[in-house]
């Protein structure tokens, strides 16, 4: 099993929320209270997986000082007190429980994602699926994305596997390739897919690759290269997006922070806070089990992400974008798609196979390949031999579950 990462307090609403007053009457959080109201952050703010922490942070400071600048909640100011829990599962596990609300969809909804753009959008016939069996992330995803391509008219014409760390896919590639089908759906980890993409590709496997948010990785493109391209993934947000509400938080983002540009940890943190602070502001008071009431009654939050309303398992019911590896590993946005029995309102954001006008993205955005430069053909590995590419997926971005779902590997 992979560890627990704090990823996975990125995209709940891990916030700690005081309900009595302090000691020595600083700082007061009760119900009668009239000084600051305390937060508490749970993030990786040293470790491997720093920049997470980092990411999550700045879109959290980003939403306090914006409620502060509108007169706070009930006439009181916010003060965030964060925790680092260094990226350890020990350290992360602290916070977790019932005050536990997911700011971003579940793992399985991404499967049901990529079945409708491939049915719908793309028009495919025929799938196969290539998963790696040890990852609980992965299984989850082929099944659903099995479930309902199937569900939606499409045929499931081989379904083959693979275990972590693994370097060698060109047997499975080849019995794919021999089933003929239009596309291939590979809910990985971007240490693998890059690898599987330039095999395909090395098999005379043409077909544009699927897969879901384990994709969203700068390294995707330096492992895999130009064999991604015209391939699609599922995630939380793109910079690309012309939703006028994401482009707004974008150019807000970038000034408060010398031009960086959001990546998905920022907007998902920056949401994560909106709601939060919207639901303190419709609750009776300021304490906990107030806060919790009024969160658990959150029905479409207008957020960076997309519309959230949260289910009876805490779970947030929101829309997933679908993203094209582009030239030169450019992630180009390419829709919306809602959740099931949920309209788009705004048929610009619609998916489509194409980009109508590909812009350069700047944030999902992997480096340049060398001019001229093609994937080299894989060398056959020993039997049992594993990636040296797999000490990186630490530094990968997993996306987590409360408490009783499935988490990845």
């Amino acid at each position: 099993m992979r560890r627990m990462s704090a990823k996975f307090l990125v995209c709940m609403l891990a916030v700690a929320i005081g309900c009595k007053k302090e000691q020595q009457g600083g700082g007061n959080v009760g119900a009668a209270d009239t000084g600051v109201i305390k937060v508490g952050e749970v993030g990786s703010m040293t470790g491997t997986e720093a920049t997470f922490g980092t990411s999550s942070d700045r879109g959290i400071q980003l939403a306090v000082t914006e409620v502060n600048s509108q007169g706070g909640i009930k006439g009181r100011q916010v003060q965030v007190i964060a925790l680092d829990d260094e990226g350890k599962p020990e350290e992360a596990a602290t916070a977790v429980g019932d005050y536990i609300f997911r700011a971003c969809f579940i793992d399985p909804f991404q499967g049901y994602v990529m079945a409708k753009f491939a049915t719908e959008t793309l028009k495919l016939k025929k799938a196969a699926i290539l998963r790696d069996v040890r990852n609980d992330y992965s299984v989850g995803l082929a099944k659903v994305f099995n479930d309902n391509f199937t569900k939606m008219g499409g045929q499931i014409v081989d379904n083959e596997s693979y275990s972590s760390g693994d370097v060698d896919f060109k047997a499975q590639l080849t019995n794919i390739k021999g089933a003929a089908p239009n596309a291939l759906y590979v809910p990985g980890y971007y240490t693998d897919v890059g690898l599987i993409a330039r095999q395909a590709r090395e098999v005379g496997l043409t077909i544009p690759l699927l897969g879901g948010d384990g994709w969203d990785s700068e390294k995707l493109y330096e492992i895999g290269g130009a064999a991604l391209e015209g391939s699609f993934f599922s995630n939380h947000y793109s910079v690309d997006d012309p939703s006028p509400r994401i482009q707004e938080f974008v150019t807000k983002f970038k000034k408060a922070y010398g031009g960086q540009v959001p990546d998905s940890l920022a907007a998902q943190a920056y949401d994560a806070a909106g709601m939060l602070f919207d639901a303190m502001k419709r609750a009776k008071d300021v304490t906990g089990p107030s806060i919790r009431e009024a969160l658990a009654q959150t029905k479409d939050y207008r957020g960076v992400t997309g519309d959230i309303t949260m289910d009876e398992k805490r779970n947030a019911t929101k829309p997933a974008v679908v993203l094209r590896v582009g030239k030169g590993g450019k992630y180009e946005f390419s829709g919306r798609i809602q959740p099931e029995g949920v309209k788009e309102t705004n048929p610009a954001e619609a998916p489509r196979a194409t980009p109508d006008s590909p812009k350069k993205t700047e944030g999902n955005t992997a480096p340049n390949a060398a001019p001229g430069a093609i994937p080299t053909p894989t060398p056959m590995p020993p039997v049992g031999a594993t990636s040296g590419a797999q000490s990186a997926a630490n530094t990968g971005q997993p996306q987590g579950v409360p408490a009783g779902e499935h988490s990845k590997k």
